[in-house]
C-alpha cells in the first residue's frame, strides 16, 4: 500500500486525540499523528476552532442550585448544629436590658486598688492655718455652685492639670449639672486617661479661704479607684470659683461657631477647655435638650418620634457629641434606653444608630446589636433601613471591637450585616463602603486564634456569619475583583484547613469557591493555592454523604480540570485522589440504583422523567465531569484507562440509566468513555469492555436526543478502530445511521459520522457500504456545505473517500453521478484565493491557510488527481462562491 494510504489509515485512529495541530513531514517515511496531545499554555486561534470538535473534550455543568431561605436566621435551616447548641435566632430586647452604668464613659486603665487609706483633716489646728475645715452650706444655691466647680475640678484633674493657686466663686446663674454625668475625655486618642464620673452625693460645705483639702494621693488615685467602684465619693473639696481669667473673651455668652468648635476636640492648649465647656453646655441647653424633651413624651406618635430621633442625631453630629467624649452622655441614653420598649422597628432603628454611634460597650454594645439584628432579620424592614447609615455603624463595629472581649456582639453585629447582604441595594451599598476588605480582615483576626483557645468554638458561629456575607458578596464583579487582590483564597483555604469539623463553615465557604470558580481569574487564584487539593479531599473523605457540601467541592474541582492542564495533574497525584473519588462514585451510584429501584416499585418513573436530577444523580453528572477533564492530561488520562474500576462504574451507568430519566448523567458517562478510549495503554479497561460498551452505545442511537446520538457516534469513531467494532456496526447495520446524520446539516455531527465512515473503508471489504444509502452524494454535499469554513472537516471527507477509491478503475463507477461535481468541487477548493478570507482576524485566517497547505491541499491534490487520471472526460472547471 502506498504511503498516503498509510497515513490515511494513520488518520482514522488519530481523529481521537485531543491537542495542537502537527505539521506533516512529507519527506519522513512515517506519518505524524494528524493531532498531539495538548500541553499548558494559552489557546491559540487553532485551538479555538477546534475546541468544538476535540474528541477528548471537557465537560461543563451547571453550578449546584442553593435555594433561599424563606426566613432570615442566624442559622439557617441545613445548620448541622442542634438548636441548643447555637446563639439564638429569637430573643427579646427591652430598656431593662441595657446597663446604666455602663452607659457612662471609662478608662482606657484598669487601676488596681490602693494599699493605703488617704489621710483627710481631723482638726484644723493640726494642720496649715490657712487650711480650714469644711462647713455645711447656708443654702441650695450655694450647694449649685460648689457641685459646678466640683465638675470642672474633675474635668481638669483628669485632664492632668495642676489645681488653680486661686478660684472664684462660679457663676450665680450657672446651671445644676445632672449628678450623673461623666466627666469628659479630653480626647479620642488619650484612651488611657481617666474618665471621672459626677457622685450622686455631694458633701456640702462652705469655706471662705478658697483652699483645697484633700491628701495628696486621694485626689489622683484612690478617687479614680473610688469612681470606677461605683462609690459615692468622700472627698472634700473647697472651691471658691472660677477664674474670670480663664474664660475667653467674647465667647461665653454668644455661640460657638462650627469652625472653633471643632478646633477645640482636635486639641487646642488645655487652658481654653473651660470655656468650651461652657460652649459644649450652651449647644446641650439649645439645641439638644428640647429634643430630649420631645423623646420623653412616650404617648406622642411614633413618627414624631423617630423625626425626633432624627433631629437629635443631626444636633449630636453637629455638636461632635458622637462616642464616648461626651459630658451628658448617660443623660442621653438613659432617654434612648427607655424608648426601646415602644414596638416599632422605624423607631428602633433609629434608637440603634444613636447608641451604636454613642460607642456604647459590654453588654449595652451586645444589647444594641441584637436590637439592631431584630430589626434586619424582617425583610420589609430593608428600605427603611437603606434610607439610614446603620450599615456604616455596624461596619465600624467590626473594624474596632474586640474580638474576643465582644464576640457575641459581633455575631449578631454580623448577623445584621449578613441580613442586608441579601438586598440587592444594600449589597452593593456594602462594596461601595469596603465591606469586603473589613471582612478579610475580621477573618485574618479569627484566623489567629489557636483551637486551644477558649474563644475558638465560639467565633465558629461568628465565621459562619462572616462566609455567608461573602458568599452574597461574590455575586457583585467588583467584590469578585477584591476578593481577589485582598488574598481570599489564602485566608479561607486557613479557614477551611482550621475548621475541618465545622460543617456550617466549611459549607459556605465552598460555596463562596463554588460560585467564585466559575470565573477563570477566580479559577486560577484558586488553582494555584496548592493547598486546596488536600484540603477538598479531606472534606470529600469527611463528609462523603453530606450531600450539598460533596456536590460543590466536586464541582470545584470540576472548573479547576477544565482548562488547567497543570491543574489536572497536580489534583491526581494528591495521595488518595482516585480512591476517593471512586468511593464517591460507588456511594453515590448505589444510592440512585436504590431510588430508582425505589421509584420502579411505586410506579413513579414517568413522573420521574418530569423532574431534575436527583441528589444522587446531580453529584454523579459533576464527579464524571471530574473524571472526563483529568483524562485531557496524557498521564492522568492514561492512568484512568487502564483502572478497571472506574471505566466499570461508567459502563454501568449507561446500563442502568435511561437518557429519557437523565440524559446529562449519561451523555457524561459516554463523553468520559470516549475521551478514555483514545488511550492505547497496556491494559486499558476500555480496550476489554469495548464490544459490551459498543452494545450500551445502541440505546444512545436509538433514543430521541440528539445530543445522545452524537455522543454515541463519537465514542463509535474512537472504537471503530477496532477490527471487532466495525464487524459490530456492519453486524447492527449501524452504518446506515452513522450515512443518515450526515443529512444533518450539522459540522459536529458530520464530522463524527466521517470519522467512523473513515474507519470502515480501511477494511477493503467494507468499502462498498458507502454506496449504500447514497453515502458519496451525501459527502460531496457535506464538502460543499462545510468545506470553505471548515478544512478540518474538508480534510477528513478527502481521506474518507481517498481510502474508499484505492482500487478504482473508473472515476464514473467509483463515484458514480457525483463524479463531475466532485471534481469542480476540489478544483474550487484548491484555488489559493478561496483561503484568504479577509472578515476573519489575522491569526485566524493564518490559521485557516495553514491547515489548508498543511493537511487539505496534499489529499485534494491527490483525490483529484486519481479521478482526472481515470476519468475519460474532464468538463470546464467553473469555480463557484461558496
Amino acid at each position: 500500500m502506498k504511503w498516503e494510504e498509510k497515513v490515511l489509515q494513520c488518520s482514522s485512529c488519530t481523529l481521537l486525540c485531543r491537542g495542537m495541530q502537527a505539521s506533516k513531514n512529507k519527506n519522513r517515511e512515517k506519518p505524524e499523528p494528524f493531532y498531539r496531545l495538548s500541553v499548558t499554555k494559552q489557546k491559540s486561534s487553532s485551538e479555538i476552532i477546534n475546541e468544538a470538535r476535540n474528541v477528548l473534550r471537557t465537560l461543563r455543568t451547571q453550578r449546584p442550585f442553593t435555594p433561599t431561605e424563606n426566613q432570615r436566621k442566624l442559622f439557617g435551616s441545613r445548620s448541622s448544629l442542634a438548636p441548643q447548641n447555637r446563639p439564638p435566632s429569637v430573643f427579646s430586647v427591652h430598656a431593662s436590658s441595657f446597663d446604666l452604668a455602663e452607659s457612662r464613659p471609662v478608662s482606657g486603665v484598669r487601676l488596681s486598688p490602693l494599699d493605703f487609706k488617704p489621710v483627710l483633716v481631723a482638726c484644723a489646728k493640726d494642720e496649715d492655718p490657712s487650711i480650714s475645715l469644711p462647713k455645711p452650706a447656708v443654702d441650695a444655691a450655694e450647694v449649685r455652685k460648689i457641685s459646678s466647680a466640683r465638675a470642672r475640678l474633675f474635668r481638669r484633674t483628669s485632664q492632668g492639670n495642676v489645681f488653680p493657686a486661686k478660684m472664684v466663686p462660679p457663676d450665680q446663674n450657672e446651671e445644676k449639672l445632672d449628678s450623673e454625668e461623666p466627666a469628659r475625655m479630653s480626647n479620642l486618642c488619650r484612651s488611657n486617661d481617666t474618665c471621672l464620673t459626677e457622685q450622686r452625693e455631694y458633701t456640702p460645705f462652705n469655706d471662705e479661704s478658697g483652699q483645697l483639702i484633700c491628701n495628696e494621693h486621694s485626689g489622683s488615685k484612690l478617687e479614680r479607684e473610688d469612681v470606677l467602684k461605683g462609690t459615692a465619693g468622700n472627698f472634700l473639696f473647697q472651691l471658691k470659683g472660677e477664674s474670670d481669667q480663664m474664660r475667653k473673651p467674647g465667647v461665653g455668652s454668644l455661640w460657638p461657631r462650627s469652625a472653633g468648635w471643632k478646633r477645640r476636640l482636635a486639641g487646642l492648649e488645655n487652658d481654653t477647655r473651660i470655656n468650651e465647656s461652657e460652649e459644649e453646655k450652651i449647644f446641650w441647653h439649645m439645641k439638644v435638650l428640647p429634643i430630649l424633651q420631645e423623646l420623653k413624651s412616650v404617648e406622642d406618635k411614633v413618627e414624631n418620634l423617630c423625626l425626633a430621633c432624627t433631629k437629635l442625631y443631626q444636633a449630636l453630629n453637629e455638636g461632635d457629641m458622637l462616642g464616648k467624649r461626651f459630658k451628658r452622655r448617660s443623660v442621653l441614653l438613659k432617654t434612648l434606653y427607655k424608648l426601646v420598649d415602644i414596638d416599632s422597628d422605624p423607631l428602633c432603628l433609629k434608637l440603634a444608630k444613636i447608641i451604636l454611634s454613642m460607642k456604647v460597650d459590654g453588654k449595652n454594645l451586645l444589647n444594641v446589636c441584637k436590637l439592631a439584628f431584630k430589626i434586619c432579620k424582617n425583610e420589609k424592614n430593608d428600605y427603611i433601613i437603606q434610607n439610614d447609615k446603620l450599615l456604616d455603624c455596624l461596619l465600624e463595629v467590626l473594624t474596632t471591637e474586640d474580638l474576643q472581649k465582644n464576640s457575641e456582639a459581633l455575631l449578631y453585629c454580623m448577623g445584621a450585616i449578613k441580613f442586608m447582604s441579601g438586598n440587592a441595594v444594600l449589597l452593593n451599598e456594602m462594596v461601595s463602603k469596603g465591606a469586603v476588605e473589613m471582612l478579610l480582615q475580621l477573618m485574618k483576626q479569627i484566623n489567629n486564634i489557636k483551637e486551644s483557645d477558649a474563644y475558638f468554638s465560639n467565633l465558629g458561629h461568628l465565621l459562619v456569619q462572616l462566609t455567608a456575607t461573602l458568599r452574597n458578596l461574590a455575586d457583585l464583579p467588583q467584590a469578585r475583583c477584591q476578593l481577589i487582590c485582598s488574598g481570599a483564597v489564602s485566608e479561607l483555604c486557613v479557614a477551611l484547613e482550621q475548621r475541618l469539623n465545622d460543617k456550617d463553615v466549611c459549607t459556605y465557604i465552598v460555596r463562596i469557591f463554588s460560585k467564585l470558580s466559575s470565573y477563570d481569574d477566580f479559577c486560577a487564584a484558586l488553582a494555584d493555592c496548592s493547598r486546596c487539593y488536600v484540603l477538598f479531599l479531606a472534606l470529600l473523605s469527611k463528609h462523603q454523604k453530606q450531600q450539598d457540601l460533596v456536590i460543590r467541592i466536586i464541582f470545584i474541582l470540576g472548573n479547576l480540570t477544565a482548562e488547567n492542564n497543570q491543574a489536572r495533574e497536580q489534583f491526581f497525584k494528591e495521595k488518595g485522589s482516585l480512591n476517593t473519588l471512586i468511593s464517591l462514585f460507588q456511594t453515590y451510584h448505589e444510592l440512585d440504583l436504590n431510588a430508582e429501584r425505589w421509584c420502579h416499585i411505586r410506579g413513579r418513573e414517568e413522573e420521574k422523567q418530569t423532574k431534575h436530577p436527583s441528589e444522587a444523580e446531580d453529584v454523579l453528572i459533576k464527579l464524571i465531569r471530574v473524571l472526563a477533564n483529568l483524562s485531557i492530561h496524557p498521564s492522568v488520562g492514561a492512568a484512568l484507562a487502564a483502572a478497571h474500576r472506574v471505566v466499570e462504574l461508567l459502563v454501568t451507568v449507561l446500563e442502568y440509566k435511561s437518557i429519557d430519566v437523565c440524559e446529562e448523567l449519561v451523555i457524561n458517562a459516554a463523553t468520559t468513555i470516549n475521551n478514555l478510549s483514545f488511550y492505547k495503554v497496556k491494559g486499558s479497561a476500555v480496550q476489554d469492555k469495548k464490544l459490551h460498551i459498543a452494545e450500551m452505545l445502541l440505546k444512545l442511537l436509538m433514543s430521541n436526543s440528539m445530543d445522545g446520538v452524537v455522543e454515541a457516534v463519537r465514542v463509535f469513531g474512537n472504537l471503530s478502530q477496532y477490527h471487532e467494532i466495525c464487524d459490530f456496526i456492519v453486524q447492527k447495520k449501524i452504518y446506515k445511521f452513522v450515512i443518515a446524520l450526515l443529512d444533518a446539516k450539522n459540522q459536529d455531527v458530520c464530522f463524527s459520522a466521517c470519522g467512523v465512515l473513515l474507519n470502515l473503508t480501511v477494511d477493503k471489504d467494507k468499502r462498498a457500504l458507502l454506496m449504500e444509502e447514497g453515502g458519496i452524494g451525501k459527502l460531496v454535499d457535506c464538502l460543499r456545505d462545510f468545506g470553505p469554513a471548515d478544512w478540518q472537516l474538508a480534510c477528513l471527507i478527502c481521506k474518507t473517500l481517498w481510502n474508499y477509491s484505492e482500487n478504482i478503475t473508473s472515476a464514473a463507477s467509483c463515484f458514480g453521478e457525483d463524479t463531475d461535481t466532485l471534481l469542480v468541487l476540489l478544483t474550487s477548493l484548491l484555488d489559493e484565493e478561496l483561503v484568504q478570507d479577509y472578515s476573519l482576524d489575522r491569526d485566524l485566517r493564518d490559521y485557516h491557510k495553514r491547515y489548508w497547505e498543511t493537511e487539505f491541499k496534499p489529499v485534494a491534490e491527490k483525490l483529484l488527481d486519481r479521478i482526472q487520471s481515470h476519468h475519460s472526460f474532464v468538463p470546464a472547471v467553473t469555480i463557484t462562491a461558496f
